[in-house]
């Protein structure tokens, strides 16, 4: 059963690309900067335990939160199904797929027949438009190749999987209402958003203050760490490569204030643009002199990423301010 005239988004993060997925089958088409926006997506956390080699450094809200985000900003229905049975996983899935709707699922992309590079992540998503008796056919990023399929089989051991941002086989479908919404007032609500949960996290770890204590931090994680060339260059390659859409997704969000911009004129946004333009400029500094620390085991490149990233913060909490101010007062201008 293969969904007719099911059209994919072409994205480089996974679960934007599979909501995008769902959103162009309801016949809305946006681009991944605005969907990234819309669902308030920037954010930053170190996390660090005893049992990891190396901390996780990660750009993005949580897993599952930008759908959530995207769906309730344009007034759709989210429907998310989990379960602990595999075969009532595959029903779930089968179930929407027979009816002509596409499906959103959660898994982990270790065991995706398609991916080169193997690595337990089991906050990956794909849509599926369709299967066989043997195999799913799903869309997954850009770099993953677009257009791709699994055998069922693996595709069941990816959606059960245990580990850090799993969910028990998780699947959803987004479903449109008869509410409509107006882009220009949702854009402005995102942006507010966004800004008051990252100038206001519930921890340190997380925020400009998460990039600040990263910038202290790091010196220790090179002094520390068992295999620096293995650390710092798989850190550098998830801030460019690994589904972030490079600068560990400051790319994104700027292009989604350049599109703020050219649809709403507001000359606060403008700024704000130009900012990320910098920000974004200053991650992929951030990234490269982590690769040459890795190649050169050399703690004169980490002092310097360590520089940048205090920049960084700063910068980050002044642009983030600014859309705080505005959408403050934009939205209520509006109610």
């Amino acid at each position: 059963m293969i969904i007719n005239n099911f059209k994919p988004f072409n994205g480089q993060h996974c679960e934007a690309t599979t909501t995008g997925c769902l959103l162009q089958y309801l016949g809305i088409f946006f681009s991944e900067p605005l969907l990234f926006g819309l669902g308030g997506g920037l954010s930053f956390i170190i996390w660090n335990m005893k049992t990891m080699d190396f901390p996780f450094i990660g750009g993005r809200i949580k897993t599952d939160l930008l759908t959530q985000n995207i769906t309730q900003q344009l007034n759709l229905k989210l429907k998310v199904q989990e379960t602990s049975s595999v075969k009532k996983a595959w029903e779930n899935v089968k179930e929407k797929i027979d009816l002509g709707i596409p499906v959103g699922i959660k898994l982990d992309s270790y065991y995706l027949d398609y991916f080169t590079k193997k690595f337990h992540f089991a906050g990956h998503y794909v849509a599926m438009y369709g299967y066989d008796e043997n195999n799913a056919y799903l869309v997954d990023t850009i770099q993953q190749g677009g257009l791709v399929k699994a055998s069922l089989e693996n595709l069941a051991l990816a959606r059960n999987a245990k580990g850090p941002m799993s969910s028990r086989n998780l699947s959803y479908t987004i479903l449109a209402t008869n509410k409509e919404y107006d882009l220009k007032k949702v854009i402005l609500q995102a942006m507010l958003n966004n800004a008051q949960d990252y100038l206001n996290p519930p921890i340190q770890n997380m925020g400009y203050q998460g990039i600040l204590k990263a910038s202290k931090e790091v010196k220790k994680w090179f002094q520390q760490s068992k295999d620096v060339e293995r650390d710092f260059k798989t850190a550098a390659i998830f801030m460019e490569k690994a589904g972030t859409g490079g600068a560990l997704f400051r790319n994104l969000y700027r292009d989604f204030l350049k599109e703020s911009y050219q649809l709403l004129k507001v000359e606060e946004i403008k700024k704000t643009y130009d900012l990320f333009v910098n920000i974004a400029q200053l991650w992929r500094t951030v990234s490269k002199l982590f690769m040459k620390a890795g190649d050169k085991k050399d703690m004169a490149y980490i002092n310097k990423a360590s520089d940048v990233l205090a920049e960084i913060s700063h910068k980050e909490k002044e642009a983030m301010s600014i859309l705080l101010e505005v959408g403050q007062e934009m939205v209520l201008q509006q109610v």
